[in-house]
Parts: C-alpha cells; structure tokens; sequence
C-alpha cells in the first residue's frame, strides 16, 4: 500500500530514463488497483516502459457480482493488467486468506487470462520448527489441485515470511534449497513444469539480487520495497541480464 500519483508519475519516469530502451528481461509492475489507469496511460507514452508487463497486488475469487470492495479479474484485465499477486503471506496474515481461497483466487485470474503469481512461505516459528519444507509444499499443494490442468500457466514466488521487510533475507543456499523443492512439485503436477517461473520474494535488493538470481532455481524476483526506488531496482533489473 504504497505510491500517490505524484509519487508514481517520478518511480516510472526516472525507471523509463534508466532503462532507455524496452528491457531485455521479462519485468511487470504490479500496483494498487486505484493506479491501474495511471500506470496503464504512462506505459503508452514511453517507449521504455511498452515491453514492462502491469499487474495488481490482488484479485477476487468471484467473478461479479454483490461482494462490494471485491475488484474481478475481468475488472484487471480492462486495465491491461496481464499478472495478479494472489496468496500474498500479508494477506494471508491480515485477512486470514486460506490456501483453499488463494487456490480459486488464482483460478479466477487464469479464467481471465491473468497469470496469478502465487505466493508460498513459512513464518520464523515453521522454519525453526523444520517445517519449512512441509508449509510450501501444502500451500502449492491447494493451488495445484484446483488448478491442475492449467497449472503450467501460473507463476510462484517463495518469501519467506520472516524475511520480508525485515531486512532479513535467506542466504542463495537456503533460497535455491526451498525453490528446488517447489521445482519438484510442479514437475511431479504437470509435464510443462519448464515454463513455471518461480521468483524469490523475501527481501531482495540492490546488494544480493545477484547472488540470488545466480542460484539454478531461481528465475526471478518478486520485489518489495526496493522496487520503490528507481536506481535500486534497475540495478535488480540489471542483475538479472547477467
């Protein structure tokens, strides 16, 4: 819940200067829903921003109707939005989002054509209880059964709950174990496992975003609030051409 539009008009137009030229990897914006317009008006008039992708940090399960405050993954796509964050671990914690929930979230978006990112974690207590692997693999677990004949269409990010805005973050070897994990599930689900991206999430930045990124799992990153500067996420940008 950050950015005003002042505050969104200077992040993209200080992006667009950065990046010069539509990017040579895959990025997407994924802003409040009250932005949509704005950001969707400003990627059409810069030509660095065209190839950048425009997402929303949420997305009902139902399709419409009498769920007042509730925004469709129809509504998204009217705005050009092709990614939608759903299962978010501050969604889960604040308004207790079950995995059953993420899993229909993330069906609504592909019924739209929106590629859901779906978000798995484990708080500080699981992962010192040693039940890190067993958390991840459940909350995947859901979202595969709903979704399993389109499961190669979404996207995952692991972030772990402990390391998310906390300045905390778990070391490449610790990340590249858990996204091996998730890696094994989905070639267990579908046999179009290749095409899954799964992104790191838990409080990457300017200084490891390589070391990260350089893990064999890892494809990507989900970023927080270092995508709230511009010269930090170009650099994230940039360490993902490597």
């Amino acid at each position: 819940m950050n950015g005003s539009l002042a505050a969104n008009e200077a992040l993209l137009t200080a992006l667009a200067a950065g990046l010069g030229q539509e990017p040579a990897c895959e990025i997407a914006l994924c802003v409040p829903a009250c932005y949509l317009a704005q950001v969707q008006a400003m990627k059409e008039s810069r030509a660095a921003l065209a190839g950048v992708e425009l997402g929303a940090q949420d997305v009902s399960a139902q399709a419409s109707g009498a769920y007042t405050g509730e925004i469709s993954a129809a509504m998204l796509k009217d705005f050009g939005a092709r990614y939608a964050i759903v299962g978010h671990s501050e969604r889960r914690q604040y308004h207790g989002e079950t995995d059953a929930l993420v899993a229909d979230k993330a069906k609504a978006a592909l019924a739209a054509g929106i590629t859901p990112i779906v978000c798995v974690g484990e708080t500080l207590a699981e992962r010192e209880a040693g039940h890190t692997e067993e958390v991840v693999k459940r909350q995947l677990a859901a979202v595969i059964h709903v979704n399993g004949h389109c499961i190669s269409e979404i996207v995952v990010a692991y972030e772990p709950v402990w390391a998310i805005g906390t300045g905390k973050t778990a070391s490449p070897d610790e990340a590249q174990a858990v996204h091996a994990v998730l890696r094994a599930q989905l070639k267990a689900a579908t046999d179009k496992s290749a095409r899954i991206k799964i992104l790191y999430g838990g409080s990457m930045n300017a200084g490891n975003a390589q070391s990260l990124l350089g893990q064999p799992d890892i494809d990507g990153g989900l970023i927080g609030g270092a995508s709230l500067k511009a010269p930090d996420f170009l650099k994230i940008i940039a360490a993902a051409l490597v």
